[in-house]
């Protein structure tokens, strides 16, 4: 890789003055993401603002073999942002225009730092939505590169299932374009997938086509506390198994729910909990809440608390993604790991069991999209021994979720922790990977030492 004195001069001649920083607060902004302690200082900032301020970067960042890193929003939680090998941190924050909507196709078409709320606060009185809410405001680009799902992921797919096409600058500084406004084709491969979970290694997404979906005409939402994991668990199980057409489904622990209502002055009870939202008309709503009522009291519940109310929905689902704001408030000064697994959906209960019990008297957190299986860890600690016992709980939470068929991530992405399953987990696949990475990055500067291990 060249050094940054012989490149720094001639990178600030492509680009206007203020979009090209060197700035010793602006590089220690841009050395790490959320959840993730390793920093590493990129050599320089760049801050894009069209899809031609990126190939020129990306052309220039190849022809010299410097390390290229895509931020924006930078909410990632594995890693993902960190410019381990220096270089540039390409910041897409400036492109966050919605470039046209087209209601009659149902569809939208952004830059990437486009933030998920922005674009249903946008679409809202044509009656559609985009639902995948991974919460912490997270922008589109960031919710491509990691294939992000969220609390509506059971009903409505994650975001890879919404994507039409993309515009994208490759490791090389071509511009290309996949997908269509169509809802389907059988032309070509299908690079759009490609690029969906891709977190940066394959190129740089400048311009995404998204499909959106009907807002529902009317939604319930219940909170249901269980005295035990297992009871919650095997609701959740048999819930989904009874083929209700649940929009939401979410696990949130005892600990947790003590954390939100200290945050945000609520007053929910202090057990582990389901939060469920159902969508359709309104007397189909009714009718799915009443039937998750039944199911509740055969596995338990100790309370089914529902509401029509959208101000009560509201406060409900603000409460769920401001809960790791919550804990982390909770516990100030203190550091934080957060993960992700996903299993099968029979396989929850026995999972959650056995995070549980590996979690015993550390101060951990669980929360989770548990309609399909998936579950967040969110573990905090002040000192060198906790930090160990925390990084070996992670390590077993992802065994135990491999060993029972599930995948050692689920939204979160692969980033820097997760980079030493991924043989275990795909074995021989990842040669498949490699070839297809070397083949699109031929010089490796696209987020270098992320994704796939070397």
């Amino acid at each position: 890789m060249s050094t940054a004195t012989s490149w720094l001069g001639e990178l600030k001649t492509l680009l206007e003055d203020d979009q090209v920083s060197t700035g010793e607060s602006i590089l220690e902004q841009h050395s790490r993401g959320e959840s993730f302690d390793e920093s590493v200082l990129p050599e320089a900032v760049v801050f894009s603002e069209t899809t031609q301020d990126v190939q020129k970067v990306i052309r220039f960042a190849y022809e010299n073999s410097i390390p290229v890193t895509p931020v924006a929003v930078n909410s990632s939680l594995e890693g993902h942002t960190v410019p381990l090998h220096g270089g540039i941190s390409l910041d897409m924050t400036r492109m966050n225009r919605i470039l046209s909507f087209e209601p009659e196709n149902l569809l939208i078409v952004t830059q990437p730092a486009v933030t998920y709320p922005q674009i249903n606060a946008h679409t809202g009185r044509s009656g559609l939505f985009f639902p995948v809410d991974p919460g912490a405001h997270a922008s589109i680009g960031g919710m491509l590169m990691t294939n992000a799902s969220g609390t509506m992921a059971v009903r409505y797919g994650v975001t890879a299932d919404f994507v039409l096409g993309l515009e994208i600058v490759t490791p090389t500084g071509d511009i290309i374009r996949t997908g269509s406004k169509a809802r389907k084709s059988a032309s070509g491969y299908n690079l759009t997938r490609l690029y969906c979970g891709s977190e940066g290694t394959l190129g740089v997404v400048t311009e995404i086509t998204l499909r959106l979906v009907g807002l529902p005409e009317a939604a319930s939402a219940a909170q249901i506390p269980f005295a035990t994991t297992k009871a919650a668990t095997e609701f959740v199980t048999s819930l989904i198994g009874a083929g209700l057409p649940v929009a939401r489904c979410e696990l949130v622990d005892a600990q947790s729910i003590a954390a939100v209502n200290a945050h945000q002055g609520t007053n929910y009870p202090e057990d582990i909990t389901i939060f469920l939202e159902f969508h359709g008309n309104p007397q189909g709503v009714k009718a799915d809440a009443a039937l998750a009522k039944d199911l509740a009291e055969t596995h338990g519940a100790l309370a089914f608390e529902a509401s029509t109310d959208p101000d009560e929905r509201a406060e409900l689902w603000n409460a769920r993604h401001n809960m790791y704001y919550a804990t982390v408030a909770a516990n100030p000064g203190k550091r934080n790991i957060t993960t992700d697994v996903t299993v099968p959906i029979a396989a929850l209960p026995e999972a959650l069991l056995r995070a549980r019990a590996h979690a015993k008297d550390l101060n951990v957190y669980i929360v989770g999209h548990v309609g399909d299986g998936n579950f967040h860890l969110v573990a905090f600690f002040d000192d060198d021994e906790s930090a160990a016992q925390i990084e070996n709980l992670s390590h077993q939470l992802v065994l135990d979720a491999l060993e029972l068929g599930g995948t050692s991530t689920g939204e979160h992405g692969v980033g820097i922790r997760k980079l030493k399953y991924m043989e275990q987990e795909h074995g021989t696949a990842l040669n498949v990977m490699r070839t297809i990475k070397n083949a699109l990055d031929p010089k490796g500067i696209m987020n270098p030492g992320k994704k796939l291990p070397s």
